[in-house]
């Protein structure tokens, strides 16, 4: 099915030099997935796992080594740079750190005008301005903020303006790369309920990448778990949250934190994490699984759908077809 976004077996791999030995690291492994119009599409995972380089694959800001991008089923990774500048107003990025696309010399609301400069170079300065201010108050921003400059804002104060300066030229779809994982918990939640007004409001299309699996299960309605570079399971979130596939997915739903009393379990032991150079013949996975078989160490499984239209990697994924119950006491 085709979408306003899709993957084909996107990999991104990166040369790492140290001494005089040179190695390959796959940070990002034969993705593919569709996303339509107007969806958040959330992308959970732990942190190295890949999800920011596919986040930044998407937006070409690091080059491909394998697959192909289509925007609106235009294939635009092979597009020349000038060829991509006139789609880059369309796809935006909401950094984890707003600080890396607000300028410390300018003011907020200078900052968030900024991208109009290049894509509009003829509007008038007034112009531009009343325009960011005009978003900084969609986004929450008091306007006696917007003439500050970012060391005198708080962290979430921020990051609602790196929000606006990514809805300024209008995009139809917007990556958010761990956008409230450097907050306080209660900031994160009011710019999680922004992010889904906007979206609301906006139409947008959204990519939502996290590790925190509460949060993206709270704002999208498809989850994709990613771990070692490769997606092991795509689900509704209704689907996911009660009955995970994956062993993965179960694991980091059981590392959830739980307030009831009722709903505590016992702690999850968390193995080590894999080395991500270490050759894997078969799932990357199975050094950790509490379900693993002789065959998990010797073939890698492949993303397939099952019945209900989930999509799932593991080689045991039919023998739990109402999904893995969590971890007991």
């Amino acid at each position: 099915m085709s979408g306003l976004l899709e993957l084909r077996g996107v990999t991104v791999k990166y040369t790492l030099t140290g001494g005089s030995r040179r190695r390959e690291l796959t940070a990002v492994d034969d993705v593919s997935f569709t996303l339509q119009s107007g969806e958040m599409l959330g992308l959970v995972g732990e942190s190295g796992c890949g999800k920011s380089t596919l986040g930044r694959a998407i937006l070409r800001l690091v080059p491909l080594s394998a697959g192909e991008v289509h925007w609106q089923g235009r294939r635009i990774d092979r597009l020349r740079r000038k060829e991509f500048r006139g789609l880059r107003r369309e796809l935006q990025l909401v950094f984890q750190d707003p600080n890396a696309c607000l300028d410390p010399r300018m003011t907020i609301v200078e900052s968030v005008a900024e991208p109009l400069r290049s894509s509009e170079p003829g509007l008038p300065r007034a112009q531009r301005i009343a325009r960011a201010t005009a978003l900084l108050d969609e986004v929450g921003l008091d306007s006696e903020l917007s003439d500050r400059y970012p060391h005198q804002a708080s962290g979430g104060q921020l990051q609602r303006a790196g929000i606006a300066r990514a809805l300024i030229l209008d995009p139809r779809l917007v990556v958010c790369d761990e956008p409230v994982s450097a907050l306080d918990v209660s900031v994160q939640g009011q710019i999680v309920n922004l992010l889904a007004r906007i979206r609301r409001e906006r139409g947008l299309a959204s990519l939502f990448i996290s590790h925190n699996l509460a949060v993206v299960a709270g704002l999208c309605e498809r989850v994709m778990v990613m771990y070692l570079g490769r997606i092991v399971e795509i689900a509704p979130r209704a689907a996911l949250l009660p009955a995970p596939l994956h062993p993965y997915s179960r694991m980091l739903l059981d590392s959830v934190p739980r307030i009831s009393p009722a709903a505590r379990r016992r702690p999850v032991a968390v193995p080590v994490a894999t080395d991500p150079d270490a050759p894997v013949a078969g799932c990357a996975f199975a050094a950790r699984c509490p379900h693993v078989i002789a065959h998990c160490r010797s073939e890698l499984p492949p993303l397939q759908a099952r019945p209900d239209g989930r999509l799932v990697a593991c080689h045991r994924a039919a023998e739990w077809p109402g999904g893995l119950p969590p971890a007991t006491a």
